[in-house]
């Protein structure tokens, strides 16, 4: 690991007594403290990037550990992601989410401890938002052109076809058990774990990260993140939310002032496609069957883990403005809500959402 660089400047005999003059006593200790200040040694930073679950990843590191390669640091994360990717991505057959999907419905599949746990969120999570966030849904996500199963593009399925993929959807015919860990389902069923998965990939990568002794870091999946610890100014992570507008230029109407927090956001404004002069979302309603149609262009969620902040965004996403923030004043959570007004948008937050919110900013560079 090579050794942090020093910023520092010197000052001349002449000059210190330019500064304190004929002082004596307490009043020479200026411009040594002065100087100690300047000498301070700036922040050593490592960045890492790559591809994972269909999207890209960045990790910054300030001032790593003494006892930690560069070249390990980037392979551990690289390798906690491969991990999660192996267990929960519908891309892969041979994944153990793909595998549980291919089984008959009435006995136990054995899984690893991961994606157990992550299921067990996604249940808790369905349960507790009334059933908004359905990690069966993926039928109709096929169906709507937006899943690892799509067949269609931009095209607005019949009425028989939404009912009988929605026929297939509904968590209530899943459990999960912890130990030994596995997953069951009492009828025909299909798991896609792509709103909770990268969020949980974030943690285990941090996870990892702490495990080697990093104390500052920023880990980003997707736009999925989780902090720790001040950023390479000493300060904390700052993360900007993004206006849908301005997404080409990368602008950012607020920004989220983050150390040991995570923040995920969910919105319709990436993935989407227009027919017949209305706009279809990517965020089915696991009630309706269909693409939501309220006014919630985005929602960014700030929570210990980036796990529960993945699986909440997207459950407030399905609610909408209002019930959406109804639940989350509800639950206590830090919740914002950008909300199509006419030709613009306009904010909400929930309380608990406040001491995170700063003046518009950019993005912490990966």
């Amino acid at each position: 690991m090579s050794s942090a660089t020093t910023s520092c400047w010197t000052t001349s005999a002449a000059e210190t007594a330019r500064i304190a003059p004929r002082r004596t006593g307490a009043a020479w200790l200026l411009p040594f403290v002065f100087l100690l200040a300047a000498c301070a040694p700036e922040p050593e930073v490592w960045r890492f990037e790559g591809a994972t679950m269909g999207t890209t990843w960045h990790v910054t590191l300030v001032d790593p550990p003494a006892g930690l390669a560069r070249e390990a640091a980037a392979a551990g994360v690289e390798g906690a992601l491969e991990r999660v990717n192996a267990q929960m991505s519908t891309y892969r057959a041979d994944s153990e989410v793909s595998r549980f999907n291919r089984a008959a419905p009435g006995e136990w599949f054995a899984v690893s401890a991961d994606t157990a746990a992550v299921v067990a969120t996604a249940l808790e999570v369905h349960q507790g938002s009334g059933g908004a966030f359905d990690i069966t849904v993926g039928p109709l996500v096929d169906l709507w052109g937006f899943g690892a199963g799509s067949k269609a593009t931009d095209r607005v399925p019949s009425d028989a076809e939404v009912a009988a993929a929605a026929a297939r959807v509904g968590s209530d015919a899943l459990r999960v058990r912890a130990d030994p860990p596995a997953l069951f389902k009492s009828a025909d069923r299909e798991i896609d774990l792509s709103a909770i998965a990268k969020g949980f990939g974030v943690d285990r990568a941090a996870l990892w990260l702490e495990g080697n002794g990093v104390a500052n870091y920023m880990v980003e999946v997707g736009g999925e993140v989780r902090t720790r610890g001040r950023n390479p100014q000493g300060e904390k992570w700052r993360i900007g939310i993004e206006a849908p507008e301005l997404l080409q230029q990368g602008h950012a109407i607020a920004a989220v002032a983050l150390s040991g927090e995570s923040v995920a956001t969910s919105g319709d404004y990436r993935n989407y496609f227009e027919a017949g002069g209305r706009h279809y979302s990517h965020t089915i309603d696991p009630a309706t069957a269909r693409p939501v149609e309220h006014a919630l262009a985005s929602v960014t969620v700030v929570a210990p883990d980036c796990k529960s902040a993945d699986a909440l965004a997207t459950a407030i996403d399905v609610l909408g403005p209002d019930k959406g923030l109804a639940f989350a004043e509800r639950e206590n959570l830090a919740v914002y809500l950008l909300v199509r007004a006419g030709a613009g948008f306009e904010s909400r937050h929930s309380p608990a959402f406040a001491p995170f919110l700063g003046t518009a900013a950019a993005k912490e560079t990966p």
